[in-house]
């Protein structure tokens, strides 16, 4: 008998992948690290992106971020964009 490869062991998608991401900066445009699941992700289009950030804004904007800028792989697509009123 014989019986399937084991799945790959999970791993986060490669920019390749998913190469849709925000930059996640403070007031003066330096780059902010936030921590648990905001932390790293990753989208495979726009709107999975804009959908994400417009979900959890104020989620990142208690973790120290002020504005946003949103990449596809090292292309800026858009930002800065403000988390404040």
């Amino acid at each position: 008998m014989n019986l399937p490869d084991q799945p790959p062991t999970f791993r986060r998608p490669s920019a390749a992948e998913r190469p849709w991401a925000w930059r996640l900066e403070n007031a003066a445009g330096d780059e902010v690290t936030v921590s648990g699941d905001l932390e790293g992700q990753r989208f495979t289009n726009q709107a999975d992106a804009e959908s994400w950030v417009g979900e959890i804004w104020a989620d990142l904007a208690a973790q120290g971020v002020d504005q946003v800028v949103l990449y596809e792989h090292e292309r800026r697509v858009y930002g800065p964009m403000s988390l404040h009123a």
